[in-house]
């Protein structure tokens, strides 16, 4: 409690301490408060324009083009488009729009109103609605609302502008990749058919080199297996020849009772009955019945020729009675012997292929990886080609749908207006900053003053101060006439502070019934 006490005390000192230096806050309040309140009072009127725009990004071909069309992000377009909004291209068009680059008289003065009006424009976005607030303060009312519209028009031109630019600049480029591939594809097809045409007598028509020469080679081993297995059928065949001749001479005695069957015999059978059946209907001089009878004596003369030629040949082989299991191995072994000589032919080919590979071993696979770098190129131009022309496919949709429907819809909710009232400066604010500091000003000096040269107030003051006992005080002769001097130090300081409160008071009075007391007095 004491500790608190002596607080007190302590403060009633310094404030008592001020008190008496109160001459240093007259002196400070006239210096600085005239002087702010004039300059607060001349400062000229700003008047502000606002505008709010909504832009909606919700389209509904954006579900159905889906994986059909090119789409980018509307909300990301507009949020790059606020950001760059306010760049010195954009400032310099807005400022040239809005008629403020009359205003300047050089180049240097034009750059500095871009410089200040890229910072004056407020471009603020209200939250996550995509609605953006723009503002902008200037001491005439009709330029900043010139000066908001301009920059409100540019910000929806400019958004579906950058859509279509971006559009347009995407189709020539994949107009130009297009034409740029379909000469390359072009070119590559026509290194790739007089290659095709140099080597055409080289190159497999399927397969590489060594896959062929494989099959070439397994093919020729399948051929060799084929003719040994039917040469084994050959010899199995005589053999069976020799006995079946064998058992036929033990129980045959005349060869001629043997019968020889040929190919003719089905044929003669049937024209034997076709003839019965003519000579039934017609007479021997018929056209068909002599027809027929010519056909017939052609394939007996034909079948006898065939069986003394199997005859003849078969006299120098095997002797012996044939009857009619010998004849049919005896066909067979024909046919097989056909057969042998048809796949000795076909070795002898495989042969002379193989050979005719073997030779060009180092031409061959040398000639082949060009063909595959060649045939590589060109599927690699092929693939990019289609996949530009799928692109254009989808730009052209997404075109024609921007076409028919905007992706961006901008909503005014709120046009800039000329305003009617200035909205700055704050005349009030400033009036009570300049009254706060002339006081502050003044207290604070006068209590710096009243620290480096104090004045005693109390007896404890100057036993605190030294160390001598104070043993009484002493009251002042002259009292009543010291009196009288603080009464009227305090009436001047009242006065004056007084005056300064008053001329707050008007000028707060004036702005608040929006007069301008520069424009009326100066």
């Amino acid at each position: 409690m004491q500790d608190l006490q002596q607080t007190l005390l302590q403060f009633l000192d310094l404030v008592k301490g001020v008190w008496v230096k109160k001459r240093y806050v007259i002196i400070a309040s006239w210096l600085i408060c005239p002087l702010g309140f004039l300059l607060v009072a001349s400062l000229p009127d700003q008047y502000t324009s606002k505008a709010q725009v909504y832009v909606d990004t919700r389209s509904v071909l954006q579900p159905l083009l889906k994986g059909l069309a090119i789409q980018t992000d509307p909300d990301s377009e507009v949020r790059m488009m606020a950001k760059t909004l306010l760049s010195r291209s954009n400032v310099e068009i807005i400022a040239r729009e809005s008629d403020l680059d009359i205003t300047t008289n050089s180049a240097a003065e034009f750059e500095d109103l871009v410089t200040q009006l890229a910072f004056q424009i407020q471009l603020r976005s209200a939250g996550r609605d995509n609605i953006y607030n723009i503002s902008y303060e200037h001491p005439n009312a009709v330029t900043a609302q010139r000066v908001v519209q301009e920059t409100l028009d540019l910000f929806v031109e400019g958004s579906l502008g950058n859509n279509r630019r971006d559009t347009d600049t995407a189709g020539r480029f994949l107009e130009e990749q297009i034409a740029e591939y379909e000469s390359r594809l072009s070119e590559s097809e026509q290194r790739l058919a007089n290659f095709k045409r140099q080597y055409n007598n080289i190159l497999p028509l399927s397969g590489t080199y060594y896959s062929r020469l494989q099959t070439l080679n397994s093919e020729l081993e399948v051929t060799k297996l084929s003719i040994r297995q039917t040469i084994e059928q050959v010899d199995s065949l005589s053999s069976q020849i020799k006995d079946q001749v064998s058992t036929s001479n033990l129980g045959v005695t005349n060869q001629e009772d043997s019968v020889l069957k040929t190919r003719y015999d089905d044929r003669i059978k049937n024209l034997e009955e076709e003839l019965d059946r003519l000579r039934l209907r017609f007479t021997d001089k018929h056209p068909d019945v002599i027809e027929t009878k010519q056909l017939l004596e052609s394939l007996e003369a034909s079948r006898k020729k065939e069986v003394e030629a199997f005859l003849a040949a078969a006299e120098g082989d095997i002797q012996g009675p044939m009857n009619e299991l010998t004849q049919e191995i005896r066909l067979e072994m024909s046919r097989l012997q056909s057969e042998i000589a048809s796949l000795k032919v076909k070795e002898s080919d495989l042969k002379t292929k193989i050979a005719e590979l073997e030779s060009k071993v180092d031409l061959i696979p040398q000639i082949e990886a060009e063909s595959s770098a060649l045939n590589r190129d060109y599927d690699i131009l092929k693939k990019k080609y289609e996949e530009l022309l799928g692109r254009r496919e989808a730009a052209d949709l997404s075109r024609r749908a921007e076409v028919s429907s905007e992706e961006l819809q901008f909503r005014i909710i709120e046009p800039p207006l000329v305003a009617s009232k200035p909205s700055g400066p704050h005349r009030i604010i400033l009036y009570t900053a300049v009254l706060f500091v002339g006081f502050g000003t003044g207290i604070g000096l006068a209590f710096l003053i009243s620290q480096l040269n104090p004045v005693l107030i109390r007896p404890k003051q100057l036993l605190r101060l030294s160390d001598y006992p104070i043993w009484g005080t002493v009251s002042h002769l002259e009292l009543e006439r010291i009196s009288k001097k603080n009464n009227r130090k305090l009436l001047v300081f009242l006065v004056s502070s007084g005056a300064i409160v008053m001329i707050y008071g008007v000028l707060v009075a004036a702005d608040v019934m929006n007069i301008n007391i520069a424009e009326r007095f100066f």
